[in-house]
């Protein structure tokens, strides 16, 4: 039989855990997923004629897409074959227009 200090005893034990794992899920794990959804989502619209920016940091014009691979003009002859996942949607927001 369990007796009322044990079961008091027990939610005093794992209180602090319960809310370490609540502050991890909110804090961290939560705003990545977040963040990784809306990478994806970016990825997914890209277009040729974009402005895009690597996670290299790299700046070029999309002038060719295959299924993984987007190709960059980074000047006016010279053109760059990049996995489509390393197009950067921060350093794209920050380019100038």
């Amino acid at each position: 039989m369990i007796l009322q200090a044990d079961i008091t005893s027990l939610i005093s034990n794992f209180l602090p855990l319960a809310l370490i794992i609540a502050v991890m899920y909110f804090f961290f794990i939560r705003p990545q997923a977040k963040k990784q959804k809306a990478q994806v989502s970016f990825n997914n619209s890209l277009e040729k004629g974009m402005k895009v920016v690597t996670a290299s940091g790299i700046i070029g014009t999309i002038t060719k897409m295959d299924e993984n691979i987007v190709t960059l003009q980074i000047s006016q002859k010279g053109f760059v074959e990049v996995i489509r996942s390393t197009v950067s949607q921060e350093m794209t927001d920050s380019l100038p227009k």
